[in-house]
């Protein structure tokens, strides 16, 4: 019997690709929501806030690069799509709240908080300094967790819904990034604990886990590194962030209303498949995958 993979889909990775990539969504599926995406200039944050304006939503992105939050507001409002940016640096519990104070005086509301701002480095973890650990800690667990409690506080005190989508990584499998599996890991446990006790509130809290996934952000990878990515999962082929934003406008929004406190995972099947090695795959662990595979 013969088996044959599906075609790889199409991976929109400009402004002018986002504006046009066809969606499963009705266009008025957001309709008179307000969406906030951290990490909004570019990648899985760019995909996700074009997705949620092109269905109908007001779409405030943020971020620390001011230039690439204009870029991509300009682009949306060129195409007659509302939005708006606000710089941010999440690591700055103070400016989170400044920011929140600020967009929900501007706005009256936020319906949905898309947390996608984060950021890592490949590494071997015995070479972690304090500073590079810090920063992704910092950014990855701290940042998000401002974003989660700060806005909670506004839906909680407005007596008014919510709904929080944290982008995590997948759950096991990922190599050389020991400090953001970390720091993920602390966000998902957060997103399942908060899920329960916000409950009450009418506030939900999800995690999207991405596998590969191709994004701006594989620059710090080797090309090395990179070209095995396809392999890493039994579809044998990377996602897209517009699948990642598909699946968090999903949870996040109306038709996931009875949806809280999960994480879903997009990796292609890969958590059941393999190995993703950000640094390059270690000889030691080549030597055993080859006297494993080796014929008796």
């Amino acid at each position: 019997m013969s088996t044959t993979m599906s075609s790889e889909p199409a991976i929109p990775s400009t402004n002018e690709e986002l504006a046009e990539h066809p969606t499963v969504f009705a266009p008025d599926l957001l309709k008179d929501k307000v969406v906030l995406v951290s990490g909004g200039g570019s990648g899985i944050g760019r995909a996700t806030a074009w997705l949620a304006a092109r269905l109908g939503a007001s779409v405030i992105v943020c971020g620390r690069n001011e230039e690439k939050l204009v870029e991509v507001v300009e682009a949306m409002r060129a195409r007659d799509l509302d939005a708006d940016f606000e710089p941010l640096d999440i690591r700055d519990r103070a400016w989170v709240e400044r920011s929140t104070a600020t967009l929900w005086e501007r706005y009256g509301q936020i319906d949905l908080v898309v947390n996608s701002a984060g950021g890592q480095f490949p590494q071997a973890a015995l070479d972690f300094s304090e500073k590079g650990w810090n920063t992704v800690i910092n950014t990855n667990l701290h940042g998000t967790w401002s974003m989660m409690q700060c806005h909670a506080r506004r839906w909680h005190a407005a007596g008014i819904p919510g709904s929080l989508v944290n982008i995590v990584v997948v759950p096991r499998g990922l190599h050389g990034v020991a400090h953001t599996v970390a720091a993920r890991a602390g966000v998902v446990a957060l997103s399942e604990a908060v899920a329960v006790e916000w409950a009450p509130y009418n506030i939900r809290v999800n995690c999207i886990a991405p596998g590969s996934v191709q994004t701006e952000g594989w620059a710090v990878y080797s090309p090395e590194a990179r070209a095995k990515y396809p392999l890493t999962n039994p579809m044998q082929r990377v996602g897209s962030p517009w699948q990642i934003a598909e699946a968090a406008l999903f949870i996040g929004g109306p038709a996931g209303g009875y949806i809280t406190g999960e994480v879903v995972t997009i990796d292609g099947g890969g958590r059941h498949w393999g190995e993703i090695w950000t640094t390059g795959k270690p000889e030691y662990f080549r030597d055993a995958t080859r006297r494993l595979d080796a014929e008796d």
